[in-house]
């Protein structure tokens, strides 16, 4: 390879042009490659095409690619990084985000980064967003990174009680015990500037991440400061921070998030958006002001964890043809109910996803828009300019959909309008908040809508819960007791030949025996023998019955099957479901 040129000389120029001036390829044989590449099928780029007719390396392309974007290539085999420039990157966010620290200007805080990959630019942005440096990056090759890591980085990765020791220890935050009320913003930056609460935080974000956690919990008590994660719907306590860098880590959040630091009287919401190993990340965070000081809540939507296909949701196959017959209708209202955090959003999504075709036009109404999905149009209602769900609703039916998700029936004014796009022939998806699918026609009329409108309109209820799965790598099979039967209701006679299993706690579950959660359904749909019972206001049990009758199983009949299936464990369909 010929002595690199200026690197304002290559940034921006094609790939092709860029060989050519460092001398690895001639102009005849970029020619030859873009002849192939235009009559390839695939369109793959300049790049492969090159290493695959063996004119260059992989690593020749990506010192070419990081020129294009005015990135200078190193050799990280020949440096010897100091220990403080290494300490500024914990080794866990090191190792996933595939970057080695090399130069620290303190004064101008700018960080200069080695990376494998030119394309990583998200790596940059993220660390900018959690350690609040400037960054400045560099290339290297696969190998070397790699070596650089195990170098640096290999011994035991930090852990949280390590940096929990290094926080109690940090004489700056020290001088702020007991000062809650009187810090002043000059000192709340310097506090949100913290190293050692800046590592902390990154890796109790990074480790909620890979653990799969759907909440991280920061609370503020008299005495104590606690860390919680949810994970599959259960919380955890962390080891507890002390006590008195909680106005440091609510203000860190602060300032990753966009919100007023010096605000500490009012809620505050936002959200932080991150990629960690290629998977966008979006935390929404919540800041609430209690006695003892600010609770922050953070919500991790990690899109790539969740599986939009109804296949996969647990529904049992009987009552999956009954869904896709509901969600095939040219009109009428599907509703999806269970409480708070039962996977109604999830559920209404899979069955969006398998909608999903350029044929059909698909419009959704969300308080907050939970997924991304291509060939959506998602509206994000906000109360506070006056986009509400009755209103975004109306603007809706004049866009000319097919079917529409409404994310909440909440009111009377919201019900009525998808009632009445409905009955123009749109198909409308909802969820309502009910225990389970025949107490939801009692909760329709109780928002103030007529009988006859839900009887000429309502298809379909869908009502659900969630139960955590049995960890797949320690399921063990065992014979339940008298009492674990007698509160499913059922005797040794009823299980005979059945199996059950429950995980005894390993490595991959946290040793809790679960790992991932399924849902467990109750499928109504709407017949003239129910709509007759509706229309003379019969109660909720007659309709039950008579859904029963015509072949609807129970949430608790679909969570014994789920047990039958050695998929979930008999206390988590008693903690889920109810027994008549």
């Amino acid at each position: 390879m010929a002595k690199m040129p200026p690197l304002e000389q290559l940034k921006g120029r094609t790939l092709g042009r860029i060989l050519i001036k460092i001398g690895l390829l001639t102009r005849e044989q970029i020619q030859k490659c873009l002849e192939v590449q235009q009559k390839d099928s695939k369109g793959r780029p300049l790049g492969e095409i090159l290493i695959e007719l063996g004119l260059i390396t992989e690593e020749q392309v990506r010192i070419a690619l990081a020129a294009q974007r005015g990135m200078e290539f190193v050799d990280i085999d020949g440096m010897d990084v100091p220990d403080n420039v290494i300490k500024q990157i914990p080794a866990q966010m090191a190792n996933t985000y595939r970057i080695i620290p090399v130069e620290y200007d303190d004064r101008r805080n700018n960080l200069t980064v080695i990376m494998d990959n030119p394309d990583n630019f998200r790596a940059t942005d993220d660390l900018s967003r959690l350690m609040g440096f400037r960054i400045s990056a560099k290339i290297t090759t696969v190998d070397a990174l790699e070596r650089a890591l195990k170098k640096y980085y290999g011994k035991e990765e930090e852990s949280i009680g390590d940096l929990i020791g290094e926080l109690e220890e940090d004489k700056m935050l020290a001088e702020f015990q007991g000062r809650d009320a009187s810090i002043d913003l000059e000192e709340l930056k310097e506090l949100s500037e913290s190293n050692p609460v800046k590592k902390l935080l990154n890796l109790v974000l990074l480790q909620a991440i890979r653990d799969k956690a759907s909440d991280i919990h920061f609370e503020p008590f008299e005495k104590e400061y606690k860390m919680r994660y949810r994970i599959d719907g259960v919380l955890y306590e962390m080891v507890p921070p002390p006590k008195h860098i909680a106005v440091a880590l609510s203000s860190r959040i602060k300032v990753m998030a966009n919100l007023d630091i010096a605000e500490r009287r009012l809620p505050q919401d936002g959200r932080i958006p991150l990629v960690v190993q290629g998977h966008p990340i979006d935390l929404r965070v919540s800041v609430l002001p209690t006695m003892f000081g600010e609770s922050v809540v953070l919500r991790v939507l990690d899109r790539s964890q969740v599986n939009l296909d109804l296949e996969k949701l647990g529904i049992q196959p009987d009552d999956l043809s009954k869904v896709r017959q509901l969600i095939n209708k040219p009109n009428g209202v599907v509703i999806v109910c269970g409480p708070t955090g039962s996977g109604k959003t999830t559920t209404l999504y899979s069955a969006l996803n398998e909608l999903n075709s350029p044929e059909i036009k698909l419009i959704t109404t969300e308080d907050p828009v939970e997924y991304d999905i291509d060939g959506l149009i998602q509206v994000q209602v906000n109360a506070e300019v006056g986009a509400s769900f009755a209103k975004c609703l109306r603007s809706i039916l004049r866009q000319d959909p097919d079917v529409i998700l409404v994310g909440e029936c909440r009111d009377l004014e919201t019900a009525q309008i998808a009632i009445q796009a409905s009955l123009t022939g749109h198909l409308v998806l909802t969820t309502v908040h009910t225990n389970d699918a025949p107490s939801t026609i009692a909760r329709l009329i109780d928002l103030g809508l007529e009988p006859f409108l839900i009887t000429a309109t309502v298809e379909g209820v869908i009502a659900q819960r969630l139960v955590r799965k049995i960890c797949s790598s320690c399921k063990t099979a065992f014979d339940p007791t008298d009492e674990m039967l007698m509160d499913l209701g059922l005797t040794h006679e009823n299980v005979k030949g059945k199996k059950f299993y429950y995980g005894k706690g390993c490595e991959q579950c946290n040793s809790t025996g679960y790992r991932g959660r399924m849902g467990i359904y109750e499928i109504m749909t709407l017949n003239d023998e129910i709509r007759d019972l509706i229309m003379n206001n019969a109660s909720t049990n007659i309709i039950r019955s008579a859904a029963r009758k015509q072949g609807m199983k129970l949430l608790r009949q679909n969570g014994l099957l789920a047990i039958y299936d050695g998929l979930t464990t008999i206390e988590e369909v008693i903690k889920e479901t109810f027994l008549e």
